[in-house]
């Protein structure tokens, strides 16, 4: 991106909002517009859908968990980048928070200077996304256009979550090659350190289970990970 990226912050405690701002705006990582509530929140992404939202859990009126849930259920914002901003701790909610689709999860209290560098990491991953070219597989059970995020087995449309979405879309652009737990973590979960390996195994068994008979494209490597295979 060229233009200077615009992130939503959404956060209810005005003095933390007022220092992610300044951190972002004074270090020229991005413009900052600040929201109070979930539903301000979910009327400005659609309003105009911002390059990144940094999204308080507890917020009146409607919680930062059904607003990610909202927006990823959007196709227009389904793919806007979310760092989840919370004070809970336990690798359950971390865990909860990842899998609803948001990119990072940050807890209270938390460093302005790594808040600022996790909003770096997601714009990267996100422009590096943008460059990449569309992409369609198509196998005698599964096509796949990337591109337009539609899936369907033996031309029936099949539903995916967008963990679901991003594994299958890296499992495919790296077809016949092994790719360990810890990488698929780090691609797709972008903080490895966050969420443990048995996460990758959850998430490729329903991903199997949604395939049907495109499933058996994702072989276990028995001590190294998973391989998609034409």
């Amino acid at each position: 991106m060229s233009r200077v990226p615009r992130v939503l912050v959404v956060e209810d405690e005005q003095d933390i909002a007022a220092l992610i701002k300044h951190a972002l705006e004074r270090s020229g990582d991005a413009t900052v517009d600040v929201v109070g509530s979930g539903d301000t929140a979910l009327r400005a992404v659609r309003e105009r859908a911002p390059d990144l939202v940094i999204l308080d859990v507890n917020l009146p009126v409607m919680s930062g968990t059904e607003v990610c849930r909202v927006m990823r259920a959007r196709p227009d914002t389904a793919h806007v980048p979310i760092i989840m901003l919370t004070a809970r701790t336990s690798e359950a909610d971390r865990v909860a928070g990842l899998d609803l689709g948001a990119d990072d999860y940050v807890t209270k209290p938390f460093s302005l200077r790594e808040l600022a560098a996790r909003v770096r990491a997601v714009l990267r991953r996100k422009r590096a996304g943008a460059e990449s070219p569309a992409a369609i597989y198509e196998g005698a059970h599964l096509r796949a256009d990337f591109d337009a995020v539609a899936i369907a087995v033996d031309g029936r449309p099949v539903r995916l979550t967008r963990r679901e979405f991003e594994l299958l879309k890296f499992l495919v652009e790296n077809r016949n090659r092994v790719l360990s737990r810890d990488r698929l973590l780090e691609r797709v979960w972008g903080y490895e350190r966050f969420v443990e390996t048995r996460s990758v195994d959850v998430h490729v068994g329903r991903l199997r289970a949604k395939l049907a008979g495109a499933g058996p494209q994702i072989e276990t490597v028995v001590g190294l990970g998973y391989r998609f295979v034409d």
